[in-house]
Parts: structure tokens; sequence; C-alpha cells
């Protein structure tokens, strides 16, 4: 890791600097120890995930599994991909969390508990697949920006919750709604807390289908904090980025939602095939 390289080479007033605070006794350390404030996080430890696992980013955390990890018909929590675009929201208190439903479409803006979620509406459990939008890009030619995927960005879990349309259905919903868009607790890499990290959605056809939760289990179990705890959405089929982790509004909307990574050419692809690496001239499609 480039920060145990920074250490290496660094003097005691220049890791303070970083640190932001003076180190205690600095002028006894010993050489090459390295300040717990420097020290590189552990993910396998922190996320409970195989050490066979590949790590290919860490701001944000972005972690797959080597192909013969998949062999399970239930992806265990260990082999289970990390897919995030900002830092992983702190302090989460399920007892205080709450999902608020806004937007153009929507009758009544309204705003639940988890309590009253989980109370109120039946629940149910699927099996479903979700895979990041980018998997497989390592094999692209020419090359494509972004997190090297090879072909362990998906898992296929079982899922915990309640329906989405159900919930939809006790708010209501206009007759000219279109789409949905989550909003949620991650924090974006800037720390602004203005700057949302992503914000994507999908058409109401998907967020009515039956399959589509709001999931507060995985795999029989409280959804792991890196996957989305207290409560995520779930949209098997669709790429990972629909099934928004952390979510705590939905905004029901008059057209397609254009939250951060929904407009532009973010997750987009074109209506028609290309050869690669030839420039676009015609319409791209919402992926």
């Amino acid at each position: 890791m480039k920060r145990r390289n920074f250490v290496k080479k660094a003097t005691i007033g220049t890791i303070a600097s970083v640190i932001g605070a003076d180190i205690v006794f600095g002028s006894v350390m010993p050489k090459g120890y390295q300040p717990l404030a420097m020290q590189d996080p552990d993910p396998f430890k922190m996320f409970d995930k195989d050490k066979g696992m590949v790590v290919l980013n860490d701001k944000p955390w972005n972690i797959e599994a080597k192909a013969h990890l998949l062999d399970d018909k239930i992806t265990p929590n260990k082999f289970m991909f990390i897919r995030n675009n900002g830092l992983i929201p702190e302090n989460i208190d399920a007892n205080k969390w709450t999902l608020t439903f806004d937007g153009e479409s929507v009758r009544q803006e309204k705003t639940y508990t988890l309590a009253e979620l989980k109370s109120k509406f039946p629940q149910f459990t699927y099996q479903l697949t979700l895979e990041c939008g980018g998997n497989g890009r390592s094999e692209f030619d020419p090359p494509a920006k972004g997190n090297q995927w090879t072909v362990g960005a998906v898992s296929c879990a079982s899922w915990t919750g309640i329906r989405l349309k159900d919930v939809l259905e006790d708010v209501g919903i206009k007759e000219d709604a279109v789409y949905i868009g989550y909003h949620a607790a991650d924090v974006h890499l800037s720390r602004d807390p203005g700057k949302e990290p992503i914000s994507r959605g999908a058409p109401m056809v998907k967020a009515l289908q039956e399959e589509t939760l709001l999931a507060f289990k995985m795999n029989n179990k409280d959804i792991p904090i890196a996957h989305g705890y207290p409560l995520r959405l779930i949209a098997g089929g669709w790429p990972a980025s629909v099934s928004g982790k952390w979510i705590n509004r939905i905004s029901i909307r008059n057209k397609v939602h254009d939250g951060t990574k929904m407009t532009g050419t973010a997750y987009r692809v074109p209506c028609n095939p290309v050869a690669p690496g030839e420039r676009l001239k015609m319409r791209i499609c919402v992926l």
C-alpha cells in the first residue's frame, strides 16, 4: 500500500501533520514502527471476508471474489463482493432509522421507522443475483476507466425484507409516476455533506416488481454494514447500483431520476452494438 511507503520515508513531523496531532514520545519511537493512525486497515477482518478476496480500491472500498470462490448455491458473506461509491456511514442506530418517501409523484410525503416497516408489511425472502455493472471491465479492449473488475463482482445471496410495491401502495403514487430514485446515508469521498456519492433509481415497472425488496436481512442475518445495514434496496437482475445501500429516502419521480450517476454517460450503453473503441454517434440507453 502507498501509505506504508510514505511512513517508511516520512519524518516524525510529517507524520504528525498528516495525523493532525503530536506523536507522544516520538523521539524514542523504534525505527520502522508504524503509528496506529497510519496503519492500513485490514478489510478481511473489518468486513469478515475470505483472504482469497481481491481488494481493488480502499477509497472507496471495492472488493471482488475470485471465480473459484463463487461455487455456493447461496453466496455467503465472506465471498460477497463490495462495491462502494462513497464512505460507509458510521454510528448507525437502527432504532432511530427512518425511510422517507417524497418526490413530484407521491400523493403524500410519508416517513416510516424501520420497526414500522418490519411490522406493518408482510415479509418475503428471495434468492437474487446482484452484479456490478462494471463486472468484467478488466477484459475491455480498449481499456475502460474505473475499478478493473475481473469476474468476481457478482453474488447470489438470500435476501429478506418487504416488497417495495406494498409500501408504495400504502404511500400512494400519482398516475404520472415513471421512476424512483433512492438517497442514502453514505458519505461523499470529499466529506462534503451537500454531495451524494450515488443516487440511482429504476423505472416504476421495476419498482413494482414483486421481487424488488426493501431488505434488512441477508442470508437470514442482519445485513452486514458493508452491504447496506440496516436497510437497502434489492433489485435483482439489474445492475447492482440500482440496489442502493443504507437508504433513508426514496423519491417518486415524474421523469427519469436525475441523481448522481444517473446523468450524462454514467451507467449507459449504446442502444445498438458498436465496434470496440468506436466513437459514439448514436443514442445511448440507461443501464
